[in-house]
């Protein structure tokens, strides 16, 4: 079942409605402002929470009391929630979106319908579901509007389903809806290992049939990329990126990338485009944002591409909730298989995000509530 908005509200109008909501929310719990609405402290019950209460600063637990629920909203008690480096960089001030302290970061998150509001009719009591939200998934509970929640699919695990929206949503999104990847095709992904690039491995390889260059920081990323169906891999901590992709397509080129370290890797991947490639930009894990020089595009008639994905839920939410939908069946039908790397506990956060930052995971990391 696809998530389908109503009511006359555009998708984009209601996350906006929604993150002023939470920044109002956090502080009234946190006794930070005076409450509007005594309906929000009403509630005996509490939850944890982890929170970034000072940026660049480690994250807090706190017990917070569970808020009432709205007409329309969904009380979810969450089993995992993934671990993104946006999360990290908005904990850091550095992501593109900015929120206001405190928050609790959390973008994904699997779980189990525990309350339904009285006008909610897309799920009940008991359902197993997944959702996805700017901010707050990095707890024991989760608030949401029906509309943002999806079934997860009977043989998908709360794990996997977790490590689902926003690897490979982005994944499906770029490849299908921005590069129009063919079957045949030759698509390299660096940082390949990490949990957008190996959800990209997956997806190329395993749905689209493109023929895979998987480039990353070590021999077992690398091998870990050709287990979930690459082609070929270079590490590039050893060999010269542009000289092997040159070797492995006997010298044409590669006609997509999937780019998300920036800096001078994304430089050495423009450069390997075959004529009419497509290189999209879906981060900068290296900490560098590039320039794009512009006559490379002319020359071999290439096109630089960028994917936010999250930004399509406000956008063009059919395009955005078609990606998780994609995801969710694939992995039901077992043609791709996230891959999670590790899994902390709610206490152990920071721990989590050092993995991360540390270039020391594979695949997802996870939160785990339970």
């Amino acid at each position: 079942m696809t998530a389908v908005l109503g009511g006359g509200l555009r998708p984009g109008r209601l996350l906006r409605l929604q993150r002023g909501r939470s920044c109002a929310w956090v502080k009234e719990l946190l006794g930070l402002s005076s409450p509007n609405n005594n309906q929000v402290l009403q509630s005996c019950r509490s939850y944890r929470v982890a929170l970034c209460t000072e940026l660049t600063k480690p994250l807090v637990i706190r017990n917070l009391p569970s808020p009432a629920l709205q007409p329309h909203e969904v009380r979810v008690g969450v089993h995992y929630c993934g671990v993104n480096f946006a999360d990290i960089l908005a904990c850091k001030g550095l992501y593109q979106e900015k929120h206001c302290l405190p928050f609790a970061p959390g973008m994904e998150f699997s779980g189990t319908v525990m309350e339904t509001g009285s006008n909610v009719s897309t799920v009940q009591e008991g359902d197993r579901v997944i959702g996805v939200t700017r901010t707050k998934a990095m707890a024991e509970e989760f608030v949401a509007d029906q509309k943002t929640l999806w079934p997860i699919p009977e043989g998908v695990s709360y794990e996997e389903a977790a490590a689902l929206p926003v690897s490979y949503g982005t994944a499906i999104l770029a490849l299908e809806h921005r590069a129009r990847t063919q079957p045949g095709e030759t698509v390299l992904v660096t940082a390949a290992a990490g949990a957008m690039g190996l959800a990209a491995v997956d997806v190329a390889a395993n749905i689209f049939k493109a023929k895979v260059i998987a480039a990353a920081g070590s021999d077992h990323k690398c091998s870990l990329a050709l287990q979930k169906g690459a082609a070929h891999s270079v590490n590039y901590t050893h060999g010269n990126l542009k000289e092997e992709v040159k070797k492995l397509t006997d010298n044409r080129g590669v006609d997509v990338v999937v780019d998300a370290v920036g800096g001078d890797v994304f430089k050495v991947a423009l450069q390997s485009l075959a004529w009419e490639g497509r290189i999209i930009v879906v981060g900068f894990a290296g900490g560098e944002i590039p320039s794009v020089p512009a006559n490379l595009l002319l020359l071999k008639n290439v096109s630089a591409l960028g994917v936010f994905w999250g930004r399509y839920s406000e956008e063009d939410f059919p395009v955005f909730s078609s990606s998780l939908s994609s995801a969710l069946r694939y992995c039901q039908g077992r043609q791709i298989r996230p891959h999670v790397g590790a899994v902390f506990a709610l206490e152990e956060v920071n721990e989590a995000f050092s993995r991360v930052t540390q270039r020391k995971s594979t695949g997802k990391v996870i939160l785990s509530m339970k």
